[in-house]
């Protein structure tokens, strides 16, 4: 599985887990230099999965909250700790 933007992998790995149809990717396959956290919104920190969103970064062009992790996730998302989803103008496949 990659996740790809602007051209480029982001995230490539063998071993990625789809939770409620999204795939997440583990931290240490994805390109952790292109992301970028993002400022934490009110519903950011009302999430129970203490979530925090990424701008992906190339140069000038940036993808706004184009990526997440969960850092404290209930048992829903436990086995997804630390990895990073992606959406919007990311291509996974």
């Amino acid at each position: 599985m990659q996740a790809t933007w602007n051209g480029q992998t982001i995230a490539a790995s063998e071993r990625t887990q789809d939770v409620g149809g999204y795939i997440y990717f583990p931290r240490e396959a994805v390109r952790m230099e292109r992301l970028r956290a993002s400022p934490k919104t009110g519903s950011d920190n009302a999430c129970p999965h203490g979530v925090q969103f990424y701008d992906l970064v190339d140069g000038a062009k940036t993808a706004a909250r184009a990526a997440w992790s969960y850092e404290k996730p209930q048992a829903s998302r436990a086995g997804v700790d630390q990895w990073v989803g992606f959406w919007q103008d990311v291509t996974v496949g």
